[in-house]
């Protein structure tokens, strides 16, 4: 019998902890977005500059390329933190560099730009010939950081209207909020676009002037899902 009380009285005590337990609040969960575009003002550019020949015997080097572009990187007002060489690399050894005279040298640099016409400014001033390829590595914004942390906020103010717009509704007030989710990712895809030089060469050699680029804007988008108290 008395095993059969202590059995009751724990089963009640159970009951009434669960009971406690259990949040009766009326809640209403939505969901708040918001997005802006905003122009690139980090732009991570790759160069590959490589040495030719002019005829049989007369070489454009390495050396004399790479003045070129630093000049025109200087002209250009673009900080020296802000150019930098990626990779050197050769179409043969470097130590047969001497006994090969077919040898062609060749080097990658790093530049980073606010926008693409100091790249058109800068890539104008170098031998056509020289450049093998150019692309971009990534791109950003100086205040990207900051401009994400507004964009979450104005999603939870989104979601906080919806609610209000809700509850106004059912002639009931809205009241703190219980719960907010960030779903969101700051992950960043690998970006990798060729880009045509600024004098693209014709069949004989000649450069002609090309139209000047337009980057594309980084479009940001959040979304935030809360939870708001129903009084």
């Amino acid at each position: 019998m008395k095993k059969l009380i202590i059995a009751a009285i724990i089963a009640c005590t159970s009951i009434s902890a669960f009971a406690q337990n259990i949040d009766l609040r009326k809640k209403v969960e939505v969901n708040g977005t918001a997005e802006t575009e905003i122009t690139p003002d980090e732009i991570y550019i790759s160069i590959s500059l490589k040495e030719y020949f002019r005829d049989n015997k007369r070489k454009t080097t390495i050396v004399e390329l790479e003045k070129q572009l630093q000049t025109a990187v200087t002209k250009a007002g673009i900080a020296k933190e802000d150019f930098m060489i990626n990779n050197v690399s050769s179409s043969t050894d470097y130590w047969n560099k001497k006994k090969d005279p077919s040898f062609l040298a060749s080097k990658q640099y790093k530049l980073k730009v606010k926008d693409l016409n100091s790249y058109n400014q800068i890539i104008e001033s170098v031998d056509p010939k020289g450049i093998a390829s150019t692309h971009i590595d990534s791109y950003s914004h100086s205040n990207i950081v900051q401009l994400k942390n507004d964009l979450r906020v104005k999603a939870l103010m989104n979601a906080k209207n919806k609610a209000k717009a809700l509850t106004d509704a059912l002639g009931d007030k809205l009241g703190s909020v219980l719960i907010i989710q960030d779903y969101n990712s700051d992950y960043n895809q690998p970006v990798r676009e060729f880009l045509m030089a600024a004098k693209a060469m014709d069949s004989s050699g000649a450069g002609e002037e090309s139209s000047d680029i337009e980057f594309k804007k980084i479009k940001l988008q959040y979304s935030i899902n809360a939870t708001f108290e129903i009084k």
